[in-house]
């Protein structure tokens, strides 16, 4: 990136600051809005999301799920939809139900394969279909996994959304946290209400009982107590959580005693909490 192109990024980012007031709108049909952010990809924020939603249903909530991650959605995978959505009136869309959870994704629209090559207009237009042509239905909790970084289709949705807390993800590793440190104070420079942070990968524990800190130790505990921001939780290493999300099987949907399991549902009982 040259000189100019930060130049302007910079006065992107200076007319979204606190003090530029913008009508954010809520989603219809939804009562209150999760977003799911990781300021760096492959943290597992996907599989959080997905798990987090399952977690929410199991609470006895109505859940919607929306794959904002444009550029490589992987909701419908690990959902196990492979079918299209339908639309009554040729408009607007209608979610589909999957464990009981409703679901809009821009990987139902676009081949598996194809490459998502979409620029800041292009952008910003896929997120208001999804956010103003989709009939979610009675939803308590619409959890909205973004895009990894924090580019366009982030702060498009952080703009414009009415979200009720975001949820970030990171692993203890600390090229990860230093990601997530960036995304979090965007997030505050957006004023978006910041839920907590939740440490993925925190560790393996091995068949003789032995804990592994694979990717480093009290990462995101330490980076939660510096910002003043709560740690919702740490989810360790379970081959579960990967073969689910592959497999199309959610985890904490058949799995919820399991280790991961309980602290996912625990995570989202904090969630819940908060937010109400």
């Amino acid at each position: 990136m040259d000189a100019k192109e930060v130049n302007l990024s910079k006065e992107f980012v200076d007319k979204i600051s606190p003090g530029t007031t913008k009508l954010k709108l809520p989603i219809a049909g939804v009562k209150r809005i999760i977003a799911v952010s990781s300021a760096k990809g492959g943290v597992g924020k996907s599989t959080i999301s997905v798990n987090l939603a399952i977690a929410l249903k199991k609470l006895k909530y109505t859940v919607g799920i929306l794959d904002a991650d444009i550029f490589g959605p992987s909701i419908p995978k690990m959902l196990g939809i492979s079918e299209k959505p339908k639309s009554e009136d040729g408009k607007n869309l209608i979610p589909i139900t999957k464990f009981g959870i409703q679901c809009m994704s821009i990987g139902f629209l676009v081949d598996q394969d194809t490459a998502m090559i979409w620029r800041g207009p292009m952008v910003s237009s896929a997120i208001r279909t999804f956010t103003s042509n989709v009939l979610w239905k009675d939803v308590d909790y619409l959890v909205v996994d973004l895009p990894p970084g924090t580019g366009d289709a982030l702060m498009t949705f952080s703009q414009q959304i009415q979200i009720d807390g975001v949820v970030i993800i990171s692993t203890p590793q600390e090229i990860a946290l230093l990601d997530a440190n960036r995304g979090i104070k965007m997030f505050q420079k957006l004023n978006v209400n910041i839920l907590g942070i939740v440490e993925n990968m925190s560790s393996f524990t091995s068949d003789d009982g032995t804990e592994h800190f694979i990717f480093g130790k009290d990462g995101a505990k330490n980076l939660s107590k510096n910002l003043h921001i709560d740690l919702l939780g740490t989810i360790p290493i379970e081959i579960g959580l990967r073969e689910g999300a592959d497999h199309g099987e959610p985890y904490t949907e058949f799995f919820e005693d399991s280790v991961a399991g309980k602290e996912i549902i625990n995570i989202a009982k904090k969630i819940s909490e908060k937010i109400k």
